[in-house]
């Protein structure tokens, strides 16, 4: 084992596929000799070279394209689109080709590729470098879209991502990428897609978070504990494909739910949850379900400690279930 930044694991995930399989590719802006700018690809191109690890040009349409192409031609290519604001312009080629290559093709072919890209408010990057656009994609068949928390499941969902048939959005809350520590294995090891990650047992209330939201709601949660709210804290890790019966099981364990995300409330992924639970137990809610997130505005600059929900936002709501 070692303790590792989530950064470090992203590069230990990358570094472990690489030599793993030969077919594994790094491509995006800045991944070569400068390590990306997040140093995320760090020591890539030393390690396996330029053939392996390259620089593009500033083009995301281009990178998708290109990796697209790989994937159909039996490589293992992993994108790097260095904000995740800056996704958009490839986002046909990601919703309407790689995405539905396996339909259209009637399982002919697959595109069996990942795209990295940092995600998500914390580092005041302002508008343009802080926004959570996983909900654009998690609606979209025939994509998987994964959010990992800590640096294990950085590590062991990217490798999982890597190995899936068909092509995966792996966001990476930038964050949490050098303030959160955790052992990692040494070596191959994956953590399965569709899977729930208990991060705190109880009984009163459950929150379903992921990403930067995680630590904010371990948070909320211990300061509900001396109050006397006991929190199930659970990270959903896979927003598509969701674990639904996990989704369901949590919360019919305390019948009080809370969501939370930094994305936008309107269409945010909280309300799929939401109706989720609605719609399969609500016999078993004690209690309206409460969401808390970002607002419905450009993401702001100055304050944007305002707009990311933090543990005060997320205990106000828990006790506002507790209570009901």
């Amino acid at each position: 084992m070692s303790t590792l930044t989530l950064i470090q694991a992203v590069n230990d995930g990358l570094k472990t596929a690489m030599r793993g399989d030969e077919r594994v590719l790094v491509l995006g802006e800045d991944v070569g000799p400068k390590g990306g700018v997040f140093l995320a690809t760090e020591g890539l191109t030393s390690e396996f070279g330029p053939e392996r690890c390259f620089d593009t040009p500033l083009s995301e349409d281009g990178i998708i394209g290109t990796a697209i192409g790989m994937a159909v031609n039996g490589l293992r290519p992993v994108a790097e689109i260095q904000f995740q604001d800056f996704i958009f312009p490839a986002f046909d080629q990601i919703v309407s080709e790689a995405a539905k290559l396996r339909y259209r093709s009637g399982g002919q072919y697959t595109a069996p590729m990942v795209i990295r890209t940092p995600y998500g408010g914390g580092i005041r990057g302002g508008l343009y470098h802080s926004q959570s656009g996983e909900a654009y994609f998690a609606h979209t068949p025939g994509l998987k879209v994964v959010i990992p928390s800590t640096p294990h499941d950085a590590k062991g969902l990217l490798l999982a991502s890597i190995a899936d048939p068909d092509p995966v959005l792996f966001l990476e809350p930038k964050a949490l990428y050098r303030s959160v520590k955790g052992e990692v294995p040494e070596g191959d090891y994956r953590v399965d897609l569709s899977t729930l990650r208990t991060v705190r047992p109880g009984k009163d209330v459950t929150v379903f978070c992921y990403g930067a939201m995680v630590p904010v709601c371990e948070r909320a949660a211990q300061q509900a504990a001396e109050q006397g709210i006991d929190c199930l804290v659970v990270d959903l890790r896979t927003l598509t494909p969701l674990d639904e019966e996990g989704v369901l099981e949590a919360a019919k364990a305390t019948g009080r739910v809370v969501t939370v995300h930094e994305a936008p409330r309107f269409c945010g992924y909280g309300a799929e949850i939401s109706a989720l639970i609605a719609e399969n137990v609500i016999e078993y809610m004690e209690a309206p379900i409460r969401r808390v997130t970002g607002f419905d505005t450009p993401f702001p600059n100055t304050l944007e400690h305002h707009y990311m929900p933090d543990e005060r936002r997320v205990l106000d709501a828990i006790e506002s279930v507790a209570r009901f």
